[in-house]
């Protein structure tokens, strides 16, 4: 059970740092989702911890957004 819950809010930290990211650039869920072949929803639960991101989409993302995986992670 523990485990569940530090996932989940390691989930929620990283849609919290992606969503911010993202609004730094002025790009919208619906440019993001279109870039990755994916619909605005589905992204949307990325940034809200439901879906967690793969090892491409993080790259991906860190690329498009400027950011390091750490950023990311939220680690210092």
């Amino acid at each position: 059970m523990k485990k569940n819950i530090v996932i989940n809010d390691v989930a929620e930290r990283v849609g919290e740092n992606l969503r911010s990211a993202r609004k730094e650039k002025g790009i919208s869920q619906a440019e993001i989702a279109k870039e990755l072949g994916k619909y605005q929803s589905d992204y949307s639960d990325y940034e809200t911890g439901k879906i967690q991101l793969d090892y491409e989409k993080i790259i991906y993302l860190c690329k498009r957004f400027g950011i390091t995986p750490n950023d990311l992670f939220g680690f210092d």
